[in-house]
């Protein structure tokens, strides 16, 4: 858009021509947007916030008044803050290089004036307190021109040749040689050692190889006589293997011929028992049958035959019993009797007549061997007959 001004991340707009936010400030600040800006009456310029370098190669004398070449790289800024970028566009935004320029002579002098106060053996052993120390003294400086340190690396120290340096490292320099020596034949002791175990191993390892080759020669030699022994009892067997087998055919023959006959041993005798014996013991069986038949007809017959008898015999009994009856009632005739109940006194005195008549004739019955006609082994249904 036409009179719209936008800087990029890494910069800071700075727009002239008015009076702005900071006391006495010759231009407004505008850093990560953009601003209108009136053609004419506004003018715009620049100012990087990007990381910036400085090299120092200064020589530099020690406290002790040696003299040493000391390297050094910084690394610095525009801050950002308004106030910085303020200090560092008055400075350096029609030149912004010379931001590099005095950074470096800024820090040569702070580095000549900390290394002036040190040893050598400070400077060398102790570089990361020469470079706090040179950031202390230089930072107040920086600062006031809207600069900002990031870091400072010392690079290298070198005494140009005096050898002081050298001369400093040499007793470490000749322990670390003897150390090293040391080592080194430690390690070639240990060498000569395990190259001892190794032929002691070889030489051990040859001696179990003959050894374990006498073994083998040893077994092979023991298997090969077995498998001989065993060929040589194979041949024997096949050699006795023809009379053995015909003797051995000649005794199954003689098994079968025996097995055969008694089989037909065991034919005939089941053939004896089914043509003699069977029907022997069928005849006898029958004879039996008819024999117990015809004595079960003869016990039925006389049993029935007995049977008849009593019959006979009870019917004459029975034919009696009216007189036996009349006779006790004659003697009855004769007594003294008082009937108190009337009819029914003379139908019990009755009763009782003909009671003592059928005692009279089962005494008559038993007398003659005739089972009763009442109780157990009665003969009938137990009443007596009508008159």
């Amino acid at each position: 858009m036409f009179g719209y001004r936008v800087p990029a991340p890494d910069e800071a707009m700075l727009i002239s021509g008015g009076r702005y936010g900071l006391k006495e400030a010759p231009f407004r600040v505008v850093k990560g947007h953009g601003a209108f800006v009136t053609p004419m009456f506004r003018k715009v310029r620049y100012l990087t916030l990007a990381m910036r370098e400085a090299e120092v190669s200064e020589t530099c004398v020690t406290k002790q008044g040696i003299s040493l070449n000391v390297r050094a790289v910084i690394a610095f800024k525009v801050g950002n803050d308004d106030e910085s970028i303020v200090n560092a566009g008055q400075r350096f935004l029609s030149d912004q290089d010379q931001m590099s320029i005095l950074t470096g002579r800024i820090f040569a002098g702070h580095l000549r004036s900390i290394i002036g106060s040190m040893t050598v053996e400070e400077i060398v052993t102790e570089r990361q307190k020469l470079a706090s120390e040179v950031l202390d003294g230089s930072k107040a400086e920086m600062v006031s021109i809207g600069l900002t340190v990031d870091s400072l690396q010392i690079q290298s120290i070198d005494d140009m040749g005096a050898g002081y340096i050298a001369a400093m490292a040499a007793p470490n320099n000749a322990a670390i040689q003897r150390q090293a020596k040391i080592a080194q034949a430690q390690a070639n002791q240990a060498s000569a050692i395990a190259q001892a175990a190794a032929d002691q191993a070889s030489a051990e390892a040859q001696q179990a190889s003959i050894r374990k080759q006498a073994e083998f020669a040893r077994q092979t030699a023991v298997v090969q006589a077995q498998y001989k022994a065993e060929i040589d009892k194979a041949q024997a067997e096949a050699a006795q293997a023809g009379p053995l087998a015909q003797a051995e055919a000649q005794q199954a023959v003689i098994a079968t011929q025996a097995n055969l006959a008694k089989q037909q041993a065991e034919l005939r005798q089941q053939q004896l028992v089914s043509e003699v014996i069977r029907p022997a013991q069928a005849e006898a069986e029958k004879v039996k049958i008819l024999a117990i038949a015809d004595a079960e007809r003869t016990r039925i017959a006389a049993e029935a035959a007995a049977s008849n008898n009593r019959v006979a015999l009870d019917q004459l009994l029975i034919a009696q019993l009216p007189q036996i009856v009349k006779e006790a009632a004659v003697g009855l005739a004769g007594a003294n009797v008082t009937v108190l109940n009337g009819a029914d006194g003379l139908g019990e005195i009755a009763a009782g007549l003909v009671s003592q008549g059928l005692t009279i004739l089962e005494s008559v019955r038993r007398g003659v061997g005739v089972p009763p006609t009442t109780g157990p082994g009665a003969i009938g249904n137990g009443k007596a007959p009508s008159a």
